[in-house]
Order: C-alpha cells, then sequence, then structure tokens
C-alpha cells in the first residue's frame, strides 16, 4: 500500500512537471517580448502613479490627467505590425497601473475619498466636490467611464495582437492607491492597519479579485504580469485565490514571479543579473530610456547595441528580455521608440536562428561573449559586439578564441552573410584527451553594424571539457 502510494506521488509530481514545461515552452521559446506602459500619467508626462505616492505631484494634479487622455490616434493594429517588425514573439499591456484606472471595461466601482480622509491626507487643499471632482464614482475609474477616450482600449488590442500572431499579456496592479479600502496610500502614510480593520480589507481583496476575474474572462490571458506585490504577503493577498480564478478556466496561463511561489518565471527589473535568476525560466524587463511611461523630458534613450549587448547578455543565460515602450495619451508612439523597435527588428530578423528556440549558452570561460546554442545542441551561436569600421583599419580579420569545445566544428561561417570563418586549433597534444583551443577568424567586411553571430556546426551534441588544462 505505501508502495502504491509513493509512485501516485511520484507520478502526480511528473505529471505537474510536465504539464508547467507545456505551459511555458512558448515563453521559453519566444525571447524577445514588449512591454507597454500606457495610462493618465502620458498626459502630463508624469511618473506612473509614483509621483503623487512619493509627492512630487498633487493626487489631485496627477488624477486631473485623466481629463486629457483621450487615445485619440489609438491604432491597435499599428502598435502590433511595429511589434511583430521588432521580432517581439509577445506584448505585455498595462490593464491598471497602481493609480488604479482600468483601460478595460471593469464593472468594479472605485469609492470616492471621503471628506475625512482628504482633509487627513491633504490638510491645505480643497476637498474635491462634484463641481470639481476627480473622477465620477458612480461609473467605474475606467478609460470608457472618466476619460475623453470614453472606450475600453484592452479589447483592440488583444485582438490586434492576436491577430498578428503575438501572444498577449496583461499588466495589472495588485494594489490600487486610489482605492479607498486600499491600506497604503502615500508613501509615509497609511489609510490603516489590516489588523485593525479586517473587514475593509476584505472588502479591496473582493474588488480586486474580482478585477483579475474580469480580465481572465474577458481577454483569457496568455501571460499575466502581476506588479505591487511587495506591500503585502502572499497569504495576504490570498495569492491561492488569484491562482485558482486564472486557471479554473484558463489553465494554460502562465504568471510571472512577482505572485511569488505561484509564479512560473523571474522577473528582474532593469538590472542584468550576474547569477541564474531563482527560477529556471526568466525575462528581463527593461525601459527604452529611463521612464517606464511618456515622459518627454526623458531623452536618455539607449542605443539599439545597448538594447542588443543586453539582450544577447539574456539569450546567453537562456532569458527573455521583455523591452518597455511608452506610448503618449493620443495612442502614438515615440518616434525614438518606434526607430529602436525597426533597428532591433532589423537585427532579429537577420539572425532569428540564433535567437528563437535556443537554449543558453556556453558556461563563463570558453568564450569572451555571449552565446546560444540550438535544441539538438549541435549547433553553437557565438555573438561578436565588434562593428564593422568604416574608417582605414588595417584589420581584416576579427579573432576569437574558444577553449574546452571536445567536438569537431565540421563548419563556421558568419549568420546573414555567405563569408566563411577559418579556424585554427592549437595546444592539442595527440595522446591527452583535453582538446585545443580553437581560434577563429571573422573577416572584417562580414561583420554585422551591431553584433555579429557566428555559426559553428558541431559533429554530435555539444562536449565540453571543465578541467585545469595540462594533462588532466
Amino acid at each position: 500500500m505505501k508502495k502504491c502510494f509513493f509512485l501516485f506521488l511520484f507520478y502526480s509530481f511528473s505529471v505537474q512537471a510536465q504539464t508547467d514545461s507545456t505551459r511555458l515552452q512558448w515563453f521559453n521559446d519566444a525571447k524577445l517580448g514588449i512591454f507597454i506602459h500606457w495610462g493618465m500619467y502620458a498626459v502630463n508626462g508624469t511618473s506612473e502613479s509614483w509621483s503623487f505616492h512619493n509627492g512630487t505631484v498633487p493626487y489631485a494634479v496627477y488624477m486631473n490627467q485623466m481629463k486629457g487622455f483621450s487615445a485619440a490616434k489609438f491604432n491597435p493594429k499599428q502598435w502590433a505590425e511595429l511589434i511583430v517588425e521588432s521580432g517581439a514573439k509577445y506584448a505585455v499591456v498595462t490593464t491598471q497601473h497602481h493609480d488604479g484606472l482600468a483601460l478595460w471595461d471593469t464593472k468594479q466601482l472605485t469609492p470616492y475619498p471621503s471628506k475625512t480622509d482628504w482633509n487627513t491626507f491633504f490638510p491645505n487643499q480643497v476637498y474635491p466636490t462634484k463641481k470639481n471632482a476627480l473622477w465620477n464614482p458612480e461609473k467605474p475609474l475606467s478609460t470608457i467611464y472618466q476619460t475623453p477616450a470614453a472606450k475600453d482600449l484592452i479589447t483592440p488590442l488583444s485582438k490586434a495582437f492576436r491577430e498578428a500572431g503575438l501572444k498577449f499579456g496583461t499588466y495589472y496592479s495588485l494594489l490600487d492607491w486610489s482605492h479607498p479600502d486600499y491600506p497604503k496610500f502615500l508613501k509615509e502614510t497609511d489609510r490603516y492597519k489590516i489588523a485593525d480593520d479586517p473587514a475593509r480589507w476584505k472588502r479591496f481583496l473582493n474588488f480586486m479579485h474580482h478585477q483579475i476575474s474580469e480580465i481572465n474572462t474577458q481577454f483569457s490571458p496568455d501571460l499575466y504580469w502581476f506588479d505591487g506585490d511587495w506591500e503585502h504577503s502572499e497569504a495576504e493577498w490570498n495569492a491561492a485565490k488569484i491562482d485558482s480564478i486564472i486557471h479554473t478556466s484558463n489553465p494554460k496561463a502562465i504568471l510571472n514571479g512577482r505572485l511569488h511561489s505561484y509564479g512560473d518565471y523571474s522577473t528582474p527589473e532593469q538590472n542584468m543579473p550576474i547569477v541564474h535568476p531563482e527560477k529556471k525560466s526568466w525575462e528581463l524587463c527593461l525601459t527604452s530610456n529611463e521612464s517606464w511611461g511618456y515622459q518627454p523630458s526623458d531623452t536618455n534613450y539607449k542605443t539599439t547595441n545597448e538594447v542588443l549587448q543586453i539582450f544577447t547578455e539574456c539569450l546567453n543565460m537562456g532569458g527573455n528580455l521583455l523591452l518597455d515602450i511608452g506610448p503618449k495619451a493620443d495612442g502614438t508612439i515615440p518616434e525614438e521608440q518606434i526607430k529602436l523597435l525597426k533597428e532591433v527588428g532589423r537585427w532579429t530578423q537577420k539572425h532569428a536562428e540564433a535567437i528563437y528556440g535556443t537554449t543558453a549558452g556556453l558556461p563563463s570561460g570558453h568564450y569572451h561573449g555571449n552565446s546560444t546554442l540550438s535544441q539538438d545542441r549541435k549547433t553553437l551561436y557565438l555573438f561578436v559586439n565588434q562593428i564593422r569600421s568604416n574608417g582605414n583599419s588595417q584589420n581584416t580579420t576579427i579573432d576569437l578564441m574558444l577553449k574546452g569545445l571536445k567536438n569537431q566544428i565540421t563548419a563556421a561561417e558568419v549568420l546573414g552573410s555567405n563569408a566563411k570563418v577559418p579556424l585554427k586549433i592549437v595546444g592539442k597534444i595527440s595522446w591527452s584527451w583535453v582538446p585545443g583551443t580553437v581560434f577563429l577568424k571573422v573577416p572584417a567586411e562580414s561583420l554585422d553594424s551591431e553584433i555579429t553571430v557566428i555559426k559553428l556546426t558541431l559533429n554530435s551534441p555539444l562536449d565540453l571539457y571543465e578541467g585545469r588544462g595540462g594533462f588532466h
């Protein structure tokens, strides 16, 4: 009987592992996604939600941006076409940020702040009455009812993205600093402590869980990107219920790691990890300049080469890059971001073979650069971050070194070019099983304008020497 029980447990864990692996396969193969931060904060170009939370912009001024959020030139099909051109395979859009404005047709009402609460947090500011109300509390806090856009913006996006062949992801903030039943408000102030008023917290959870249910029902997202988790524990969020709401009717959906133990993949933010993130699957979310949303004063855009260097670092570690753009309030995408996505797309199209469906590259010490490996481990791709010179350089080749490769290289070429790469093996001793060092001479005229990819075809699945050198 005991043996049967352990066999059952083993079978259950095996099935679960297989199910998780299947659910995540598209994500692991996708490699590149586009993050879209769009909301009322684009009107004045303020920091999304944080500007009022941190006290740099008065709350009333921030929320009044809703009156200018028109989405007048919003074209979901053009967004989808640009994202496809970039080489991205999925997109994640903000359905609701920490300010509480929903971009879809939510039915949940956000109560208006009471006069007592208002005077407590803003003693020197006039309470917004009906005449100058921040929003109409008789209607949901949604772009449909509270902005001149007067429509659901997520439905046409999800339709356009899916018609273009993209996987569709929804960003959703678990916290809502505009909701009077949410404990936290401004950085230095709380509305209440959960322990002192559990009924109030329960009301907020009911609100939040119903919104997640709406998103799940209306859009059936392929991916959920939760945020705002840091303010409460997994138990306080009732993450188990969130997981149940989603997976009962949408079993293939994957969740980012900010839902803690219920997350499927890790999501480091802005800074490239040095060691592999906690979960096997992961993505780096990265802004195209310094801001998540549209801020015209932020002109510190990353160059295409900088983005591609970071992207190839992610690929080398078996992860994805989720690159952010911030559309304007009228729905147009800044020209700098359009240019960046098109330039990234030129590179990804040329080097698709070395990107999509690949696995992590060589371990540290074998090659001074980033690399990827084909699924069958018989093709190795080396990324060379040395651009073609337009000057009078005397260098006709770029020399690369590869250590510890036991395999025979049957072909070496520059991907996306007809150029062959001559190679030479040095230090190989005939009677020692330790491999020699491979030197590759890449023709300088074959270099890409950003990052070059060298394709090495191996005679068998990758086999590496990891010893101390010499005769060992």
